[in-house]
């Protein structure tokens, strides 16, 4: 079965252009590796019709997204040399975190440090 779960971040803003059928969104998501190789994988992504007009109106770079999909290969000549690529086509996308961080809300009501000791779940 051809499906897969990413987090990341964009890299930057997606590419949205309208074809004579549909929208097509693109963009690279910046995947951090797990364990002792730190660093970053930078997995392209496209979106086609209704999911690329949703990325168009509300991802932009550095926000957090979380997609699935399908892993898609594919291949084209340029210059006379064969250039192979691996796209993932995007199922479903959901916001994750925003790179900024959201302020609390102004209802909120910290605790008080003396209070801490009455609390029923120390």
């Amino acid at each position: 079965m051809n499906h897969c779960q990413i987090t990341g971040r964009l890299t930057k803003d997606p590419t949205v252009n309208d074809t004579a059928t549909t929208k097509v969104a693109r963009f690279t998501l910046a995947v951090d590796r797990r364990g002792k190789d730190k660093g970053a994988d930078f997995i392209s992504c496209v979106a086609f019709g209704k999911t690329a007009e949703f990325i168009e109106k509300y991802f932009t770079k550095g926000m957090k997204a979380d997609i699935c999909g399908h892993i898609q290969t594919g291949s084209y000549e340029k210059d006379g040399q064969k250039i192979y690529t691996t796209d993932v086509i995007i199922d479903e996308i959901e916001f994750g975190e925003s790179k900024k961080q959201d302020k609390p809300a102004d209802d909120f009501v910290d605790v008080p440090d003396e209070i801490e000791s009455e609390l029923p779940f120390n």
